[in-house]
């Protein structure tokens, strides 16, 4: 009954099987034919089976179906056998046909070609005539061209390749000929350029050699001019006076009218002698290359080719000769080639349209004006002679009217004329700084020693110096200020008098001459004396107590300024309260020059502190402390305790800027030193050594080094030290790690990158120094704890860099 059921259930099976192998593609039988196996033991034969049951079924109906159809089969092949010799009788006939009208075609063909031969030839001909007579104006036209370049007439070989280009040769541009026309063109451009780039460069050549001709025949002009123009002044002024003579006597008056009319006369005469530029200049190459620029389309280059070239001849013309400054002739050349030069200009500012435009010759104008005033100023520094500042003066005032008359402005040049009355200052200012330099080099840098009364009333009676303390002091004492400070006031008094000198022979106001005189003595404090402080302040050999004492200098010479202003008030009469003074800037100067020498007394004290901190030499893997402080850092608290001695006599910000400052930097290089990149790794025992340093430093800014400092506000100087060394010291990282970020954390001034920098060169010494810690549950506890900080210390800083 078993075996029944179980064959009863396969057989559906094996049909559903046969089904899906029957419908479903190839790739899809393999796992239909698994199935069979994975069935009962027995199911593969009775599947075998049903296969070959089903495979007889198949072929059954095939043979009924071949049976059915077989007779249609057979009629079919009949019925083609008979088609066969009536389509063999077709083919013949269709080959014979082809043949006769293929015999019938040959004569037709023949005469076809001949027609098609002589059709050809026809159109050809009529081509031909055709292309003749459209090429032929293109030939007269080119040969036009070749006589225009031959009569060098450029522009109007321009004008004909225009017509060439624009109107003949897209009639015959398939022909080579033409090819080689069209290619020979830009050649022949070129050539047009080439020569009359050729003739402005001789232009320009003939210009550069002239200009000083020009130049001084448009200053002639511009003198006679302005002549004329007193002259008539002159008249006016008779007619004005006429009047006064008229009732009394005429014949003076008609003589002075008749000597006036003979000399306007004259100078009428003289007027038309005097050459124009036109008359001395021929602009034609100017002109002509233009409009061959312009044809050509590349006016553009033109322009920047001549503005290019004139701007190098203006370099060329403003540089002057150096002797220039010994004779009037030579500031003569000099002013003429520079007017030659603008006069040019201009004309070619009027009589082209975008040649040059107004912009470009006042760029070209600014720019000669500053070098043409840079250059007076550096020569005329060189005159000595007053006979030639006069000659010299009158040159730029003629120079001046001259390009004036032609639109340029020239109050820079009138400016400039009140700056030469004080070349004489100038002279004076540069033989005080050699003073002034002698001065300082001279002094010893140390306060006035005083034995006796006598000598006490002779530095007073060089210097204003008021301090009732000192006078009440018992001989021998000393003067704050070394010997400088007198002979520096002596001789700014000294000036004063030499520029008086100068002063007084300009025929000016006691107003204008105490302005005068206040201005250089401004100078002189502010750019003399205060370049030569600076300079003795940057000198390698001034120490820190030269540099005290050069302090101490500035503040008593800035504190005489009042006495200056005061002397120049009694040699000019000038009352302050009733007029309008110029006050004296030594105020300025010497501030200036006093912070120049603290900023170079905290940088010589941080160079010092540099010095000692080298001299550092820590044994960075040490098992114990030494149980005293760094004999480097003792030396170095010791120098600073003697320096900030000397420092005293500085005013109190100053000692305590600098003490803050040394404090400061001393902390930072001590920081610096724990978390260099060449030190590796870092004991306990090193740590609690710098400690020991630290603190030192701490008890040293706890003695108040420079009275003053409110506290313990010298102490924080250390502060970011001490609270490092503290989480060190005590191992506190639970609190540090849980107080992070608030504003109350025990060691807030602890950086995060700082601790984990610090403590990863522990964490390397621990690991070297503690070979067997796994044998020891203390060692191995602490390396447990450095790593477990070390992660969190990490993770902390990672998060502080993705909040940035």
């Amino acid at each position: 009954m078993a075996e029944s059921s179980e064959g009863l259930g396969t057989v559906p099976e094996h049909e559903r099987i046969l089904q899906e192998i029957q419908s479903t593609d190839t790739a899809c039988v393999g796992p239909t034919l698994r199935s069979v196996y994975d069935d009962q033991p027995n199911a593969h034969k009775k599947f075998m089976e049903k296969l070959d049951a089903c495979i007889r079924n198949h072929d059954k109906e095939i043979e009924k179906m071949c049976n059915f159809h077989h007779q249609g089969f057979v009629d079919a092949i009949t019925e083609l056998l008979k088609v066969r010799t009536d389509a063999e009788k077709l083919k013949v006939q269709v080959t014979d046909t082809n043949r006769r009208f293929q015999d019938a075609g040959k004569e037709v063909i023949v005469h076809t070609e001949d027609i098609i031969r002589c059709r050809i030839q026809q159109r050809n001909i009529t081509t031909v005539v055709e292309k003749l007579q459209l090429c032929l104006p293109v030939l007269e036209m080119y040969s036009k061209l070749k006589e225009q370049m031959s009569a060098k007439r450029y522009y109007s070989a321009l004008k004909t390749m225009e017509q060439l280009e624009n109107v003949y040769f897209p009639w015959v541009s398939q022909y080579r000929f033409c090819q080689l026309m069209i290619e020979n063109l830009p050649k022949l451009r070129e050539d047009i350029k080439e020569i009359s780039m050729s003739d402005l460069k001789d232009f320009l050549e003939s210009i550069r050699k002239h200009s000083d001709k020009i130049g001084e025949t448009a200053m002639k002009q511009a003198q006679h001019q302005k002549t004329f123009s007193v002259s008539l002044q002159k008249q006016n002024k008779m007619k004005f006076g006429k009047n006064i003579y008229i009732n009394h006597d005429r014949i003076p008056e008609e003589r002075n009218e008749t000597v006036l009319k003979h000399s306007l006369e004259e100078e009428d005469e003289n007027e038309e002698e005097v050459l124009t530029v036109q008359d001395l200049v021929d602009f034609s190459p100017v002109y002509r290359c233009l409009h061959i620029y312009s044809v050509l389309g590349d006016e553009e280059t033109f322009e920047n080719y001549y503005r290019k070239q004139r701007k190098k001849q203006a370099r060329l013309v403003l540089q002057p000769q150096s002797n220039m400054h010994e004779t009037v002739d030579g500031y003569r050349r000099y002013f003429t080639q520079i007017v030659g030069f603008f006069v040019v200009e201009d004309h070619i500012l009027h009589v082209t349209q975008g040649l040059v435009t107004r912009a470009y010759t006042d760029e070209l104008w600014n720019m000669a004006l500053s070098k043409i005033i840079a250059v007076l100023r550096a020569h005329s520094s060189y005159c000595t002679d007053p006979d030639l500042v006069l000659e010299l003066k009158n040159l730029i005032v003629i120079f001046a009217d001259t390009l004036q008359g032609y639109g340029f402005p020239v109050n820079r040049l009138f400016d400039l004329l009140f700056e030469i009355r004080d070349q004489y200052n100038e002279t004076l200012l540069k033989k005080w700084a050699g003073v002034f330099r002698d001065i300082f080099e001279e002094d010893n840098y140390s306060p006035i020693p005083i034995v006796n009364e006598e000598e006490y009333k002779i530095v007073i009676s060089k210097f204003p110096f008021q301090d009732p303390d000192l006078e009440k002091q018992s001989f021998p004492k000393k003067f704050p200020m070394s010997q400088s400070v007198p002979h520096i006031y002596i001789q700014v008094k000294e000036f004063i008098y030499a520029s008086l000198k100068f002063s007084e022979s300009l025929h000016r106001s006691s107003t204008e001459i105490d302005d005068m005189l206040r201005k250089s003595t401004n100078l002189l404090l502010t750019r003399t004396l205060s370049s030569c402080l600076l300079n003795l302040i940057r000198k390698p050999h001034i120490g820190l107590t030269e540099l005290v004492q050069i302090i101490i200098n500035t503040t008593h010479l800035e504190q005489a300024c009042k006495y200056l202003e005061d002397f120049i008030t009694n040699i000019t009469n000038i009352s302050q309260e009733t007029v309008h003074t110029t006050r004296l800037y030594g105020l300025s100067t010497f501030k200036d020059a006093r912070h120049a020498a603290e900023g170079e007394i905290y940088t010589k004290l941080n160079q010092k502190i540099d010095e000692f901190v080298q001299l550092a030499d820590y044994d960075w893997t040490m098992s114990e402390p030494d149980g005293r402080a760094s004999g480097y850092l003792m030396d170095l608290i010791n120098f600073l305790r003697s320096i900030f001695q000397v420092f005293t006599h500085l005013p109190g910000k100053v000692a305590q800027t600098a003490c803050m400052s040394a404090c400061q930097h001393l902390s930072t290089s001590l920081m610096q030193m724990l978390l260099d990149s060449e030190l590796k790794q870092i004991s306990m025992g090193a740590v609690q050594q710098f400690n020991l340093d630290v603190i030192q430093c701490e008890l040293f800014a706890s003695s108040e080094p420079v009275p003053g400092f409110q506290g313990d506000t010298l102490q924080l100087a250390f502060i970011d030290l001490r609270q490092l060394l503290d989480l060190f010291m005590v191992w506190d990282w639970s609190t540090y790690l849980a107080d992070y970020g608030q504003p109350a954390s025990k060691y807030l001034r602890v950086n995060p990158n700082t601790a984990l920098t610090l403590l990863e060169k522990m964490k390397d010494t621990s690991k070297k120094n503690n070979i067997f810690a796994q044998f020891r549950k203390n060692d191995r506890d602490k390396q447990k704890l450095i790593e477990t900080v070390v992660k969190q210390l990490r993770s902390l800083v990672n998060g502080m860099s993705q909040h940035t």
